[in-house]
């Protein structure tokens, strides 16, 4: 059979395979071979640390060709996908949950991002280069780290240094690959005893990629981060840190009507810590925040009006919204008992202003106003040798107020983004009947987790029981057209959302065989659903309801070490929906999802290989979506192939390259945007699809 016949058929051949054995990981590790330190092997699939729980070190070489943002990193850990606009800036999903549902936070802050159609969500301020530490919980199995978080808890996290003598830590990469994709990231600490600096900056820039048929997609970005930190350390148990960061670029969207032509972040930040006090109390931790994103969305800077669309003419918006948070969280330590106790706040702020025909920008105009204040505890206790009880409750007041003096008949942030913004940069007439209105909810989370390690065997097994109540956000409150049938709208309306859910699952650890599996099933009441139909020349118009919702899924893994260097692994990941009220899919599902992995890492050399193949997805909802698409139909399956190898050229040296695409596959993801008229797609839904063969080369450095 040929390569390629063969590689298209791959999808279902490999689901029935995977389906009869247990899939799994192929994780990064730093293993001796014959006494000397081995080359890290590129990262392709991540492996769970703990039960439910993820951690990778995003600087890490991976593959594919290394993120431009925290949502392409995220499609490492299995479960993970994003809903595609083309080259960066991809809105991240979670076993089919989006939006606030997964709660995403970076040093320990929350950066919510403007706009009202998604263009800049969270993980678009996100470099995850210039982190150390990449953590995930799934489901709703904690809260520690904020409201909501029914599907998920995301963290990327920066580590304190410590010196014990005066010195200087650095470490630099550079990037290069198809479609002109250069990258660079720096980072430097210098410390002693008493205190450190840290400084790291990175900038990625990319240009239109080519599809797999030679298609040109609009997705050039162009992006830049800039991160300090100034720490004092009196003694090894205990650090003040003040953090400031600066960021800004640009995306052309091939999904939108408009594009990003700024995504400027200010960050503020300082921290406390404490550890090591006496008696059972282990530490005190104390952080505050003030984020800021200015986003411009315009349909001139990376693309010229087109005459024949709803927006003939230059229009531009500007959106803004200033998040402001902390955190206090105290520790206690026993024989058999551990509690972590605390509060934490946040308060954001969003307003907007627009303009046209290249004149100047209106007024702004605020519009929202959102805060939140929560109680916090989790306790464990160790009833008995490998056992652990896991107990965590939560208590929130949200607050919303609407301050939108008028709306126009197209809500600003209409969902496809036949302007993403256009209805704002059109002007705004009617009266708004909520405006001033303050909406107050009292909401209550909380878990109750088993967890056992087997006394004969390297196996730990857990159950656990969730419960996550979750305010509607700024998108479901402010972005909608209109409100469930009879009401004013969906400010007014929208309830709420109750998710409880199920999670179980177990994980092996031996000498050659690692293997994984976590299942959940869970029932959301007034699952916060869009509903999208005909809105005259400025395209589609969206409704917000409240429905009941099913879901259930499960991750797997097994990595096997048949010998010394070599690895050999296999993931799979599968989610599923339904709308109990209607009767009818949820909408945004993955589809099933498997990768095959082998590696070798050696002194100096490593090599590796990634077969990532997808399912047919036939279970949809045309006309129904989230904030930033809706399912376009079913998708075909399709499979990729991508190549890596690395050399260590010295202790400080490290090259990486790889190929992604191998067999220059032409193909589109299921989670996807229409492409935009702007840019030659037909009026009817067509799927973005994805790039080519695309070629990198890496040069890391650490001194």
């Amino acid at each position: 059979m040929p390569v390629f016949s063969f590689v298209s058929t791959l999808p279902s051949r490999l689901a029935l395979g995977c389906a009869c054995a247990l899939p799994a990981s192929f994780a990064v590790a730093d293993e001796a071979v014959d006494g000397a330190r081995t080359l890290d092997a590129v990262l392709v699939t991540a492996a769970p640390v703990t039960p439910l729980t993820w951690s990778t070190d995003p600087r890490l070489p991976r593959q594919p060709v290394p993120a431009s943002d925290g949502a392409d990193y995220l499609k490492t850990v299995p479960g993970f996908s994003a809903i595609r606009n083309g080259g960066t800036n991809g809105d991240p999903v979670l076993r089919g949950m989006f939006g606030s549902r997964l709660n995403v936070l970076s040093n320990d802050g929350a950066m919510p991002g403007a706009c009202p159609a998604r263009m800049d969500n969270p993980l678009s301020y996100i470099a995850p280069e210039t982190y150390d530490r990449l953590t995930i919980v799934k489901g709703p199995q904690t809260v520690l780290w904020g409201p909501g978080a029914s599907a998920g808890t995301v963290r990327f996290e920066r580590q304190t240094p410590h010196f014990e003598q005066p010195g200087v830590e650095a470490r630099a990469s550079v990037l290069a690959g198809s479609n002109n994709r250069n990258d660079q990231t720096l980072e430097a600490t210098a410390g002693n005893t008493l205190g450190y600096a840290r400084v790291s900056a990175n900038r990625s820039e990319a240009d239109d990629y080519r599809d797999g048929a030679g298609n040109v997609v609009p997705s050039k970005w162009r992006k830049w981060n800039t991160d300090a930190a100034l720490g004092w350390t009196p003694d090894a148990h205990t650090v003040v840190e003040l953090n400031a960061g600066l960021g800004d670029g640009l995306a052309r969207y091939a999904g939108r009507g408009m594009d990003g032509a700024q995504f400027r972040r200010t960050s503020l930040g300082a921290r406390f810590e404490k550890t090591d006090l006496p008696g059972a109390w282990e530490s005190i931790k104390a952080s505050v925040y003030d984020n800021h994103a200015d986003h411009v969305m315009d349909n001139y800077t990376l693309r010229t009006p087109n005459a024949d669309s709803a927006m003939p003419m230059p229009m531009a918006a500007n959106v803004d919204r200033r998040t402001s948070g902390g955190r206090l969280a105290l520790e206690w330590a026993w024989t058999h008992l551990a509690l972590t106790a605390g509060a934490d706040w946040q308060d954001s702020r969003h307003r907007s202003r627009s303009a046209s025909n290249l004149g100047p920008y209106a007024a702004w105009a605020s519009d929202a106003d959102l805060d939140n204040q929560g109680l916090f505890a989790e306790l464990t206790l160790h009833p008995g040798a490998g056992q652990r009880v896991i107990l965590g409750a939560r208590l929130d007041r949200a607050a919303a107020q609407d301050r939108r003096a008028s709306i126009s008949g197209m809500s600003m942030g209409e969902p496809m983004g036949m302007g993403d913004g256009m209805a704002m940069a059109m002007g705004s007439d009617m009266p708004n009947p909520t405006y001033g209105v303050t909406r107050r909810h009292t909401l209550g989370s909380g878990f109750a987790r088993y967890e056992q390690d087997l006394s004969t065997l390297p196996l730990t097994w857990y159950a656990g029981i969730g419960h996550a109540e979750r305010m509607p956000d700024y998108w479901e409150l402010f972005s909608a057209d209109r409100g469930p049938m009879g009401t004013v709208n969906a400010f007014s309306a929208a309830r709420p959302e109750r998710t409880t859910q199920l999670d179980l699952g177990a994980q092996y650890k031996g000498e050659r065989l690692d293997a994984w599996v976590s299942a959940y099933v869970g029932r959301i009441e007034d699952y916060l659903l869009f509903a999208y139909g005909a809105g005259g020349m400025m395209g589609l118009s969206s409704t917000l309801t409240n429905v009941d919702a099913d879901i259930h899924g499960a991750e797997a893994g097994v990595e096997l070490r048949p010998a010394s260097g070599w690895k050999l692994g296999s993931t799979l990941a599968w989610a599923w929906g339904e709308n109990r009220s209607d009767g009818t899919p949820l909408p945004q599902m993955p589809p099933l999802e498997a990768r095959l992995s082998a590696g070798w890492e050696g002194r100096r050399w490593s090599a590796g290989a990634l077969l990532r193949a997808v399912s047919a997805q036939s279970r949809v909802a045309p006309m129904q979506g989230n904030v930033t698409g809706r399912d376009l139909g079913p998708t075909a399956g399709f499979a990729t192939f991508a190549l890596n190898a690395g050399y260590r050229i010295s202790e400080a040296w490290r090259l990486t390259a790889g190929v992604d695409n191998l067999f220059d596959r032409d193909y589109a993801e299921h989670l996807n945007l229409a492409g935009s008229a702007d840019f030659g797609y037909p009026a009817d839904p067509v799927r973005i699809h994805e790039p080519g063969r695309t070629a990198w080369l890496k040069l890391n450095v650490v001194y």
